[in-house]
């Protein structure tokens, strides 16, 4: 009896001061770090999250931008820190991306970071120039495969998600086009907007910014309609089940976190999105809300690296 009791308090003494530790948590300036440059939708996105956390538990949340290499730099800024919650990485889909497109992997998203909520969606449809005569997903499939490489669509880069996403698209649908790589989403609507290329999957806030007539979105590539364009039906409820294409943007740490203070990074956050001014804020950059639970978005994680590998692998895509 004396023996249990003392393997009792021994479990309340050890026990005792972890959660006091995380209750008080942050006691501490936390950095974020964006691997991205400043000034676009993550990088503001991150900023807005770091204010109302700081507002919020009365210490400093720090973004800072660690961009290059496709994003290998910041992340790797946050791998191999101490897993105490204060290097934590704001970052976009181009985490699972790095992986499936390089040779060597420069880290294992399962293995080396600990997920704490997926955020947002930055959503990208299927758009076509005008010379395309196609109003809908399964006509656009019928002419592409009536007129196969007739069409080209450009993208963001070898390897980005504009351009994965393509060969998704032509996998699933049995088309054959012809791929123009850009220097950016920018260069690549620019050149839709043209008559250059005839088709791109598109960041739909990009699109909208331009808002042409001389372009027409088709489909969404989400798996659910977004808020900006409630009207246009997805590809996956055109024809092509399954169909998926996620820019999502979300919060990680390092491997090894308390599920304490994931926890409380996490609620706290969906408190904050769940405020009327970030939605409205959210929906005004772009975005269509996930916020995410953990198990979630570590779910998310390891299907964007299996399906983008594949992607990589049946399209011969060059390795870097």
């Amino acid at each position: 009896m004396r023996r249990a009791f003392c393997a009792l308090l021994a479990v309340l003494v050890y026990a005792g001061p972890v959660a006091v530790a995380n209750a008080d948590y942050p006691d501490r300036p936390v950095r974020i770090v964006v691997p991205v440059a400043a000034g676009g939708g993550v990088d503001v996105m991150a900023r807005l999250l770091a204010q109302k956390l700081s507002e919020r538990w009365g210490q400093q949340f720090v973004v800072e931008n660690r961009a290059g290499a496709a994003g290998i730099i910041g992340t790797k800024a946050v791998i191999g820190t101490p897993a105490d919650g204060y290097t934590l990485l704001y970052t976009p889909s181009s985490l699972a991306l790095t992986v499936a497109v390089n040779r060597t992997p420069p880290y294992d998203v399962g293995k080396d970071l600990t997920p704490i909520i997926n955020v947002a969606v930055s959503p990208y449809a299927l758009v076509v120039n005008n010379s395309v005569p196609a109003t809908s997903l399964q006509a656009f499939i019928a002419y592409a495969k009536a007129n196969p490489n007739a069409l080209s669509y450009s993208s963001a880069g070898v390897g980005s998600a504009s351009h994965l996403a393509a060969e998704l698209f032509k996998s699933m649908a049995g088309v054959e086009m012809v791929h123009v790589p850009n220097k950016g989403m920018n260069p690549a609507v620019v050149d839709v907007l043209g008559g250059q290329v005839q088709v791109l999957f598109a960041s739909v806030p990009a699109l909208l910014t331009e808002k042409s007539d001389r372009v027409r979105p088709i489909a969404m590539a989400e798996s659910k309609r977004s808020a900006l364009l409630p009207d246009l039906p997805t590809i996956a409820e055109s024809g092509l089940p399954g169909f998926e294409v996620a820019n999502w943007a979300g919060l990680l740490g390092p491997a090894g976190m308390d599920p304490q203070i994931v926890d409380r990074l996490h609620d706290g956050i969906i408190a904050i999105l769940d405020s009327a001014d970030m939605k409205e804020r959210i929906k005004t950059l772009g975005y269509d809300m996930i916020a995410g639970a953990p198990d979630a978005f570590a779910a998310q994680l390891t299907s964007d690296v299996a399906r983008w590998s594949e992607v990589v692998k049946r399209a011969n895509i060059p390795l870097n």
